[in-house]
């Protein structure tokens, strides 16, 4: 299988450019310049996004899996017509195995967006979990604190998140020390 970091051959969707600003900026000319940063930021979080890279690789994958099918198919014609003396081995085909593995790249890169955003699922659930709202940060008056805890509700949040960090510390420091041989210390907390 081809690496995920590399680009497929042939025809590649390039992404969306960030929109110009209807009014130059500071130091900026009438021509296009540099982007910036807010759009530079907005074109990356596009590009980071597993679910719109997903998205964005289906029509090539099509795509991919149209030019594989035909080349198949010209080169099987053309072997069938070579073997029963008919034509030639003249004509220039693509060749199939770059087109296979263009096809193969894509399907890596959308087995790997489909991994980031099953990863991504399982961390937002990990987080409702165990943080279920947030604690405001600004004073009442200041933002909103639709779902936000108040301060009261949520110590025994973190009391039960230091809790559980403390046994899994302790769990940790066990192993370790069964691994090395060395007993825990004889003295109580």
């Amino acid at each position: 299988m081809a690496a995920p970091s590399q680009q497929p051959p042939g025809p590649q969707a390039a992404p969306a450019p960030p929109p110009l600003s209807a009014a130059p900026g500071p130091g900026q000319g009438a021509g296009p310049g540099p982007p910036l940063p807010a759009q530079v930021a907005a074109a990356q979080a596009q590009d980071f996004d597993p679910v719109q890279r997903f998205r964005l690789l289906i029509p090539q994958l099509k795509e991919s899996l149209q030019t594989l099918m035909k080349v198949a198919a010209q080169n099987l014609v053309q072997n069938s017509n070579i073997d029963n003396g008919q034509k030639s081995a003249d004509g220039a085909l693509q060749r199939f195995d770059k087109s296979l593995e263009e096809f193969y790249a894509l399907c890596d890169q959308l087995e790997l967006c489909l991994r980031l955003a099953h990863e991504c699922l399982s961390q937002s659930f990990d987080s409702a979990k165990h943080a279920p709202a947030l604690v405001p940060a600004a004073p009442k008056g200041e933002g909103a604190a639709g779902e936000s805890l108040p301060y009261t509700q949520y110590l025994p949040l973190i009391k039960a998140q230091i809790a559980g960090a403390k046994d899994i510390h302790n769990a940790l420091l066990e192993g370790a020390n069964k691994i090395t041989g060395k007993l825990p210390p004889t003295g109580g907390p």
